[in-house]
């Protein structure tokens, strides 16, 4: 079993990158074009000591901010949670990550990794492996060759 306290470990010595960032915010780019779908960025779920994907995509209906009485640790999780790797972090790290989360609850992970444009799907049935191209889970969509498209 893989120890929340090197999961955390790992998370809070990421340092995002510029490609990082850029594949988030084309990631949520299409993500938002759904009027259904809300993605949320580095949102912490509770789950083992509190893990914060890079995108948590939930139905919009899910979701009710209360500005009065924030949550520190949301409780529902994600229909589908995205990672993207850095380059100072490990695809084995997220992919070890990306396990706790589907046993979580979540339906599915995406780990998005940069160099070889290629997207890891893990579900509770297994992985898969995609490059450049859409990819669907749960009806949620996002088609990467757009993403990687410069």
């Amino acid at each position: 079993m893989i120890e929340a306290e090197n999961l955390i470990d790992n998370q809070d010595k990421e340092m995002p990158s510029l490609n990082h960032s850029y594949i988030c915010v084309q990631i949520m780019r299409q993500l938002l074009q759904n009027e259904e779908l809300l993605p949320l960025p580095e949102l912490t779920l509770d789950i083992e000591n509190g893990l914060t994907p890079d995108i948590s995509v939930f139905k919009k209906n899910q979701i009710q901010p209360n500005f009065l009485d924030d949550v520190l640790k949301f409780e529902r999780p994600p229909i589908v949670a995205i990672e993207i790797i850095s380059s100072s972090q490990s695809i084995q790290s997220i992919l070890n990550k990306s396990k706790v989360l589907v046993d979580a609850g979540i339906k599915a992970v995406w780990v998005i990794e940069p160099y070889g444009r290629s997207i890891f799907v893990v579900t509770a049935t297994g992985g898969k492996v995609f490059h450049e191209e859409a990819v669907e889970s749960e009806g949620i969509k996002v088609d990467f060759s757009q993403v990687f498209r410069i």
